[in-house]
């Protein structure tokens, strides 16, 4: 971010604003661009992306330096270690969630679908798209506005409001239920004390990243989303409440613990100390 004074209330008030227009017309406009061409999958990840990559560089452009560091994605010494230790973290995360319940043989893994011609086109395709999703709602959610924001009122005061509001956004998702926001609102509380933590966005964008490219490899939906990229589907002889249904795993008490184990592995291995310098 930008070390220079901070805006007044009026400045401050003109940045967000300006910043969730520009957000907000990108993701009505992109989806109905993109949707025809590429399916559903393409729309909704590549239309965040587009949309936060839109808002971020318009609004740094017009009031910061208009460099990757002022949205939280410039180089430095800890950035490959955060997106590294954000990935590893976000995997692990599913692993345990999933391998505990199949030990447990409340779950179980069926071949339900004949897997493409070119698996690995698939899967590299498949991936390059969650990975442009998941840093696109981070640049969205957790970019240049968010950071202002930190700066300006704290961090309490921003990320519980924009981790709910993150959260509402997927209530449109399909097989959306109560405790699937709730979880989302978790996921949004934790990726903004990672930004907070680290001062940057690799290590909130390695998490959502690893997360999100595990849950559908380990045959779980994910988000409402159905992907099937290994044409195995993770079946379940138990309720909703611990498969979170149509939804997916996030839609389960097993995320709800997974997310409040986060807290205290990043806590752990990311020092407070780390982000006071850069903020």
């Amino acid at each position: 971010m930008n070390d220079g004074a901070l805006p007044d209330k009026q400045g401050l008030l003109l940045r967000v604003g300006l910043y969730i227009l520009l957000a907000w017309l990108g993701l009505l406009l992109f989806p109905a661009i993109l949707l025809p061409l590429g399916g559903i999958l393409v729309a909704s990840t590549i239309s965040a992306f587009a949309a936060a990559a839109v808002a971020n560089a318009v609004v740094v452009r017009i009031y910061e330096r208009g460099r990757l560091a002022d949205v939280g994605l410039g180089e430095s010494p800890s950035a490959g270690r955060e997106f590294l230790t954000g990935t590893a973290a976000g995997v692990a995360a599913v692993v345990c969630v999933v391998v505990v319940p199949v030990a447990l043989r409340i779950a179980k893994f069926e071949h339900t679908a004949t897997v493409s011609a070119h698996p690995w086109a698939s899967l590299a395709f498949g991936g390059a798209a969650i990975f442009f999703g998941a840093m696109g709602e981070e640049l969205l959610f957790r970019g240049y506005a968010f950071q202002l924001l930190i700066r300006s009122l704290g961090p309490f005061a921003t990320i519980l409001p924009t981790s709910v509001i993150f959260g509402l956004m997927h209530a449109w998702n399909p097989e959306a239920t109560p405790l699937a926001i709730v979880n989302t609102v978790a996921w949004g509380i934790l990726l903004g004390c990672a930004v907070w933590r680290t001062g940057a966005l690799w290590l909130p964008i390695g998490l959502h990243f690893g997360w999100n490219v595990t849950l559908p490899l380990l045959g779980s939906n994910l988000s409402g989303f159905t992907m099937g990229v290994t044409g195995y589907t993770l079946t379940w002889n138990v309720g909703v409440l611990w498969s979170g249904g149509g939804y997916g795993l996030e839609g389960s008490v097993l995320t709800t613990g997974i997310v409040v184990a986060l807290f205290f592995v990043l806590r752990r291995l990311i020092p407070q100390s780390e982000a006071t310098e850069r903020f």
